[in-house]
């Protein structure tokens, strides 16, 4: 399983967990990168911060970070590097995925060939 976060994307993702840690055991703490059904094109992706792996997560460590990958997205994840953008006119995560076949104007979206489910409008 190859996902690439870039240098400004794991010290953001290092800056949540840190600031989430509420004196918990720490040892499996860390970021689960997933795929979703939703947005307006199918796929939406979700990055949240966790205490423990899912039993069939996919555990893989970027620089100083541990990253769990949801084992069901994987296939869609395969390749992708996650970058973290700051500046005047947008701020946030931005993923360059080599499965998706196209992308919502929003960027928050995508589709991956014939497996993508229905979309839903994005508010």
């Amino acid at each position: 399983m190859t996902l690439t976060l870039t240098e400004a994307a794991e010290f953001r993702l290092r800056t949540f967990l840190l600031a989430s840690s509420k004196d918990e055991n720490t040892a499996q703490r860390g970021i689960r990168i997933a795929v979703e059904d939703g947005g307006c094109n199918g796929y939406q992706y979700s990055i949240k911060v966790i205490n423990a792996p899912h039993t069939n997560d996919i555990a893989i460590q970027q620089g100083k970070l541990q990253i769990y990958i949801d084992s069901q997205s994987a296939p869609l994840l395969e390749g992708v590097v996650v970058d973290f953008v700051d500046g005047l006119l947008e701020s946030g995560f931005k993923f360059s995925n080599p499965n998706a076949t196209d992308t919502c104007g929003c960027g928050k979206s995508f589709q991956a060939g014939n497996c993508t489910p229905a979309g839903m409008p994005y508010s």
